[in-house]
């Protein structure tokens, strides 16, 4: 394993030992609003600080984006990590058993090492560029469906940006017609990771952060899929809007759902 990667692996499973303990006693765990329809916890907050204190212990110069906590810029820009402590942080809270903890880095701005964890059910999803993707050491590979007609896909609501509810419902239906059925689980980074792992055939979400998705993005790409935009291109990283599968299928899931977008969406 990379000694980068057995960093981060280390980094998921500290802060996999926060969340489960809080998880036992969720009347104890304090929820806040932090935008609308978006919920922190101390736990998330908790399991960042530990990832972040696992990190720079082994490198204190890298630098850190995290969801909760934020931006730290360390001497060596060539190394930043990108961290999402708890994806999931609804289920989390309601005692629904399906969350991740989501760990990417970044070298020289490229995708170099990605782990997603499911403390749940001890599922350690990882990813070295050019190395391909494993779970639980197992090597994976997404689905190969080239026509939408019999897939299962995931999907999130876009429950932060609900003004685009009619888009997302057109886009939705023109893929419901098609497909054997549509998941919504409530973690995107697991969701990236079942469509690296070929338990899902492909994905689709509006307005999602870095955070959410780099170490799925490496983990989907290592496995053989691809990751577009709404309109098919690469501009996913800063609109948020992702779909990923196959290269086929992504083409396919592209050409149903771009004329029923608005073209906000499709920038």
């Amino acid at each position: 394993m990379h000694p980068m990667l057995n960093i981060a692996v280390r980094a998921a499973r500290n802060a996999a030992k926060v969340i489960l303990r809080a998880s036992e006693d969720l009347s104890r765990v304090e929820a806040q609003q932090k935008g609308s329809n978006d919920i922190v916890t101390n736990v998330d907050k908790e399991a960042e600080a530990i990832i972040r204190e696992t990190i720079l212990k082994a490198y204190p110069e890298h630098s850190i984006v995290g969801e909760e906590l934020g931006v730290t810029e360390g001497k060596d820009a060539d190394y930043q990590w990108i961290i999402d402590p708890l994806d999931g942080t609804t289920n989390f809270i309601k005692g629904i058993p399906h969350y991740a903890i989501s760990i990417a880095l970044k070298v020289k701005g490229r995708l170099d090492q990605a782990v997603i964890y499911d403390p749940v059910r001890s599922e350690l999803f990882t990813a070295s560029r050019g190395q391909g993707a494993q779970l639980n050491s197992m090597r994976l590979r997404v689905a190969k469906n080239n026509e939408i007609a019999g897939t299962v896909l995931a999907t999130g609501f876009p429950f932060k940006q609900k003004h685009h509810i009619d888009a997302y419902t057109d886009a939705f239906k023109a893929l419901f017609v098609h497909t054997a059925d549509i998941r919504r689980a409530g973690s995107a980074a697991l969701d990236m990771a079942y469509v690296a792992a070929g338990r899902i055939d492909g994905f689709f979400e509006i307005g999602l952060k870095p955070w959410d998705t780099a170490a799925g993005e490496l983990l989907v790409k290592e496995a053989g899929g691809m990751i577009t935009d709404f309109a098919g291109g690469t501009n996913y990283t800063k609109s948020g809007n992702i779909v990923c599968g196959s290269p086929k299928l992504c083409q396919q899931i592209v050409k149903e759902i771009r004329p029923t977008l608005t073209e906000s969406l499709l920038k």
